[in-house]
């Protein structure tokens, strides 16, 4: 099912050779997203949403709200990273992940390169590997660029100040830093695993625009579930909550316990899907596409 990796010879080098590398596929894939359109949209909304809120709290001057931190919208910028990690689930961080995860194979398949791209001298698994990892990669700069625009525009709006943590306690603005971006590796656990979820439907559709929304559908539907009534009960085992689970970070002392049960519920959630979507991969007909 998977073609032979041909050795390559190292120039310079007299009877040695080199094998191509799942290394070899990343920087590949990440010099294709380098180029790609959809690849900048995403950052774009990245950098825009932040930037967006700065804006609007310096003409609405917001002063409270019924969701936390918004008391310090205008006291800390270190709050508007925070305010965005609450909101950006519901549509932002699944859409910039979407664009990138669902097209990374899905548009190969369907301009009908993938083909060309299954007989080259790499096994399968070495290829599909450098995909993820490219697809990975980009969700993640994505997350630390939105996280670091909004502390930047957040301190140019409201200053650089200390901030009350969720359990009332008063945290230094560099204590407060320091816990903004642990926060935003905490939320790179389940936007991880929804990039394996696009991935999956990446492999499975042969369009990019039908895996892309899927993937973006399939955040929505765990949201919905989590609010139909009789369903409040699935809310601890819902992707869409372990979105929340750095708020555990934000508490005095720190709570790890939504840390720890978020890591085993996004487990079993994308190990599956990446499972899924290798064995797919794997046995994909390069005769039929």
């Amino acid at each position: 099912m998977s073609t032979g990796a041909v050795a390559t010879r190292v120039p310079g080098v007299t009877g040695r050779t080199r094998r191509p590398s799942v290394f070899t596929v990343y920087r590949w894939e990440l010099f294709k997203l380098v180029h790609l359109k959809r690849t900048y949209l995403g950052l774009a909304f990245a950098v825009a949403v932040p930037v967006g809120f700065a804006v609007a709290i310096h003409f609405r001057h917001v002063q409270h709200g019924d969701f936390a931190f918004a008391t310090f919208l205008n006291r800390s910028g270190l709050a508007l990273p925070l305010v965005i990690l609450l909101f950006g689930a519901v549509w932002m961080f699944p859409l910039i992940v979407a664009l990138v995860a669902g097209d990374i194979i899905a548009s190969e398949d369907h301009n009908g390169t993938l083909k060309t791209v299954l007989t080259r001298s790499l096994e399968r698994w070495q290829i599909f590997a450098g995909k993820v990892l490219a697809a990975t990669t980009y969700a993640i700069v994505a997350i630390l660029l939105n996280g670091s625009v909004a502390v930047v525009a957040g301190t140019l709006q409201s200053g650089f100040h200390s901030l009350q943590s969720l359990s009332g306690t008063t945290v230094t603005a560099s204590h407060a830093l320091v816990l903004v971006y642990l926060s935003l590796l905490i939320y790179l656990i389940p936007i991880v695993t929804l990039v394996f979820i696009g991935v999956l439907l990446s492999t499975l559709f042969h369009n990019s625009a039908a895996a892309v929304v899927g993937t973006l559908m399939v955040s929505l539907i765990f949201q919905l579930i989590g609010v139909l009534p009789g369903l409040t009960g699935t809310q601890p085992y819902l992707l869409s909550t372990q979105f929340n689970a750095w708020q555990g970070l934000l508490r005095t002392p720190t709570d790890w316990a939504p840390i720890v049960h978020s890591v085993w519920v996004c487990a079993m959630y994308g190990v599956p899907a990446l499972v899924a979507a290798f064995l797919l991969f794997i046995r994909r007909d390069v005769a039929g596409g």
